[in-house]
């Protein structure tokens, strides 16, 4: 019954539940294909600078997310939970789009700087 659930159009994103009603987003860090573009950009590709990537999300597009998604990332790992499986759901997504879009990452980064948000990383 706890079948893995992938996040539409992202091999490295998985949403799995945990347990019954506790879900995971998970993606490992360090292996993506914008790595080179994080680096350029003065960071580190780690499980933190995605966690931060995806708080500034849930700050400023995703902010009915607020409450709904935790997080527990480490440097080899992103990871967000919660109970609402469509939360990291709409997450994932907008996630991926991060993930894999070196334009789009670039302005989500541009941004947060601007906005004066601290990446962890």
């Amino acid at each position: 019954a706890l079948a893995p659930a992938t996040v539409p159009s992202v091999d490295h994103l998985k949403l799995i539940e945990t347990s019954s009603g506790a879900y995971s987003l998970t993606m490992p860090a360090g292996v993506l294909p914008v790595d080179p573009v994080v680096g350029e950009l003065g960071h580190e590709p780690n499980g933190y600078f995605w966690d931060g990537i995806a708080q500034w999300l849930v700050q400023t597009e995703l902010q009915g997310l607020e409450g709904l998604v935790e997080f527990d990332s480490e440097g080899g790992m992103f990871c967000a939970y919660g109970a609402d499986r469509g939360a990291l759901e709409r997450l994932g997504v907008v996630m991926a789009a991060a993930v894999t879009d070196p334009g789009r990452l670039r302005s989500l980064l541009s941004a947060a700087e601007a906005d004066g948000f601290e990446f962890d990383d």
